[in-house]
C-alpha cells in the first residue's frame, strides 16, 4: 500500500434530495455549470486533483494545505454570488491517506468527511491541525467552534469554521491575469450635485470617457455594462482589479450647478493602491465635451506617455449640435439595454425627443434603430417588416453621419443581420471591432451573426471574447442564449438547454427565451419539460405563430425548420 501526508477536501451540496425532487433536470444542469466554471478551474489552479465526484459531492487531495484552503474560500466565495442559489459545506484535514488505484482511503479522508458535516451552508469547517499549518498564509478569518465528537471517530477533533459573506466574493474569487496591454475600468462617478434627477449626467460623463478610451486599440477597457455593477456599492481597488483584471481604476465625480460643472477624477493603480494621477476640471455645460477629452487625453498620457494626442483626436465622438439631445440621449441609455419590452418603449421615446431637436446625432439615431431592431427580432410587435425597416432607415442615417464611431457600425451591422444580409453586416461588425477591440457588445453581435450564418464554433470564440471583456455585463443573458443556439447548432442539446437555462436565471422575464428553449427540448426527446417551457412562451405570446417566429429570427432555413416545427408539435399554430 502506498501512504503519504495530504491535505483532503470534502464538499456536498446542501438540501440536494429537496433540490432533484422540486426539479431534477434543472438542478443536474445547475451542478455541471457550476462544476464546469467554478470547482474544476479552482481546484486546478490550486493544484488538487478530483478523486471521486458523488451526485452531491467531491472529494478533493491537495499536496498543500494552503492550496486546499484557498481553494475552498475561492469556491464558498464564487458560489455566494451565483444567482443559481446552490450553496455547499466544505470540511477539510490534513492526514496520512492510503493510495489505491486512484482511490484515497484512512483516518485523514474519514475526518475530512465529517468535518463536513459540521460546516454551514456556503461555510467551511477545517481542524486544528489544518488551522495550525495555515497560520497567517491565508487571507481568511477561522473562528474556534470548539471539540466535536463525530461518529465513528474515536477521539474529538477541534473544530474552526469559516462563513462566506456575499461581500468576501471579490477576496474569494480567482484574480483574472493582466492583459499584455494597459488595462482600465472607468467606475461609475458619484452625483455630487444634490440632485438625483442629475444622476444620468454623471452616468453619461462615464459613458463618454469609456467609449473614447475604448477606442485607442492599445488600450484594454472594460465595457460600461460591467463597470456599472460597481455603482453605489463600496469595493475596494485591489478588490475590483482582481475581478476584473485591470491595471488601472479611472473613479470621480460630477458636481452641476446652473451652467457650472466641476469633475474630479483620479487614476488608481489596482496591484498597490497607488494614485497615478489626481485632478479637479471646471467648465461650463457648453464646455461638456472639452472636459470629456481632457480626462481621456491625461488619462491615455499616464498609461502610456507614447500615444499621441493625434490618436486621442481620431477617436472623439462627434458631439450633438444640441446639448438637449444629448441629455435625452443619455437618459435613454439606461432604458435601451434591458432587452426589456417596456423599457425599451420608453427609451424609443426619450430618443425621438431627441432627434426632435438633433436629426443629425449619430447616437439617438444607432440607439433609436437598435429599439426597432429589438421589437422586430423579440415579437414585440405585429409588423415586424416596418420595424426592420424602420432599424435601416435609422442606422443608415446615423452611418451618413459618422460612419467611423464603433457604435454606428455595430448597431448598422445588427441591423444588417436581422435583414439576413449577412456579407454586409460582416463587413460592418469587423470594421467596428477592428476600430474598438473592448466592445464587448460589438462582438457579441458578431458572435450572433456568426451563429445565424452556421458557423457556431466561431460564435463561441466571440461569445467568450465579449464575456472577457464585460465579466459582469447586464447582458450576459443574451450571449448565453446565443450561445446555447451555437451549441444546439452542433447538436449538443443538453449543454444548450443548459444554457438557456442559465439565460432565464439571470433574467427570468425574458419570455422570448422559451421559444428556442421549448423546440430544443423536443430534440432532447424531454417532452414534458418543452411543453412546460411552450406553455411559458403562450402566457406572454398568446397570438404567436410560426410564421411569425420564422420572420423575427434569421437562422438557417434548416434550423428554422426544426425548430417551428418542434413548437408546432407543442401546438404553436402555423
Amino acid at each position: 500500500m502506498e501512504r503519504r501526508l495530504s491535505a483532503i477536501l470534502a464538499a456536498d451540496v446542501v438540501g440536494y434530495s429537496k433540490l432533484m425532487e422540486a426539479d431534477e433536470s434543472g438542478t443536474l444542469e445547475v451542478l455541471k455549470r457550476l462544476r464546469t466554471e467554478v470547482f474544476n478551474p479552482t481546484i486546478d489552479t490550486h493544484h488538487g486533483r478530483i478523486v471521486k465526484l458523488m451526485g452531491d459531492g467531491v472529494l478533493v487531495e491537495f499536496p498543500s494545505v494552503v492550496d486546499a484552503v484557498q481553494a475552498a474560500v475561492a469556491i464558498q466565495g464564487t458560489l455566494a454570488g451565483d444567482p443559481s442559489g446552490i450553496a455547499v459545506r466544505i470540511g477539510i484535514n490534513l492526514g496520512d491517506i492510503i493510495i489505491e488505484d486512484d482511490d484515497i482511503y484512512g483516518d485523514g479522508v474519514n475526518i475530512a468527511a465529517r468535518l463536513e458535516t459540521a460546516a454551514e451552508a456556503g461555510g467551511i469547517s477545517i481542524s486544528s491541525i489544518v488551522h495550525e499549518s495555515i497560520g497567517n498564509r491565508v487571507e481568511a478569518t477561522f473562528v474556534d467552534a470548539g471539540e466535536h465528537r463525530f461518529k465513528n471517530i474515536d477521539r474529538p477533533i477541534r473544530v474552526f469554521n469559516w462563513q462566506a459573506d456575499k461581500s468576501l466574493k471579490a477576496q474569494a474569487t480567482v484574480a483574472l491575469a493582466l492583459p499584455d496591454k494597459p488595462s482600465i475600468v472607468v467606475l461609475p462617478f458619484d452625483n455630487m450635485s444634490g440632485d438625483p434627477a442629475q444622476e444620468y449626467f454623471a452616468d453619461g460623463m462615464v459613458e463618454a470617457i469609456t467609449a473614447a478610451l475604448a477606442n485607442i486599440r492599445a488600450f484594454f477597457v472594460i465595457a460600461r455594462n460591467t463597470a456599472f455593477t460597481y455603482k453605489n456599492k463600496a469595493v475596494s481597488v485591489p478588490d475590483i482589479g482582481r475581478e476584473l483584471g485591470v491595471g488601472y481604476v479611472l473613479e470621480g465625480s460630477v458636481q452641476r450647478a446652473s451652467q457650472r460643472i466641476r469633475i474630479t477624477a483620479q487614476l488608481i493603480e489596482t496591484t498597490n493602491g497607488t494614485h497615478v494621477w489626481a485632478k479637479r476640471f471646471d467648465g461650463v455645460s457648453d464646455d461638456i465635451f472639452d472636459l470629456q477629452d481632457q480626462i481621456t487625453e491625461q488619462v491615455a498620457g499616464a498609461l502610456q506617455p507614447s500615444i499621441r494626442l493625434a490618436e486621442i483626436e481620431r477617436v472623439k465622438r462627434k458631439p450633438p449640435q444640441d446639448l438637449g439631445a444629448y441629455d435625452l440621449t443619455m437618459q435613454a441609455l439606461t432604458h435601451v439595454w434591458t432587452l426589456e419590452k417596456d423599457k425599451t418603449t420608453a427609451g424609443l421615446e426619450f430618443l425621438e425627443r431627441a432627434l426632435k431637436m438633433d436629426p443629425d446625432y449619430p447616437m439617438a439615431l444607432s440607439l433609436a434603430a437598435w429599439c426597432h431592431a429589438q421589437r422586430s427580432v423579440y415579437n414585440w410587435t405585429d409588423d415586424l417588416v416596418e420595424s426592420r425597416r424602420l432599424a435601416l432607415t435609422l442606422a443608415e442615417r446615423a452611418a451618413d453621419q459618422n460612419g467611423s464611431d464603433p457604435l454606428v457600425l455595430a448597431v448598422l451591422g445588427t441591423v444588417h443581420t436581422v435583414s439576413r444580409n449577412f456579407g454586409t453586416a460582416r463587413i460592418l461588425l469587423e470594421r467596428a471591432v477592428s476600430i474598438d477591440p473592448n466592445d464587448a457588445w460589438a462582438w457579441s453581435r458578431l458572435a450572433w451573426l456568426s451563429a445565424y450564418a452556421d458557423r457556431p464554433d466561431v460564435a463561441l470564440q466571440h461569445f467568450e471574447k465579449a464575456r472577457r471583456l464585460s465579466p459582469f455585463d447586464p447582458l450576459i443573458f443574451n450571449m448565453y442564449v446565443g450561445m446555447a443556439c451555437s451549441h444546439e447548432i452542433l447538436g449538443d442539446y443538453d449543454t444548450a438547454i443548459s444554457y438557456f437555462r442559465r439565460a432565464l436565471e439571470e433574467r427570468p422575464n425574458a419570455a422570448w427565451i422559451y421559444r428556442s428553449l421549448a423546440p430544443v427540448l423536443v430534440s432532447a426527446g424531454r417532452i414534458e419539460e418543452a411543453q412546460a417551457a411552450f406553455d411559458a412562451l403562450m402566457e406572454s405570446y398568446p397570438n404567436l405563430t410560426g410564421e411569425q417566429v420564422r420572420q423575427a429570427m434569421a437562422f438557417s432555413e434548416s434550423y428554422m425548420n426544426r425548430m417551428i416545427g418542434n413548437l408546432v408539435k407543442l401546438g404553436l399554430p402555423e
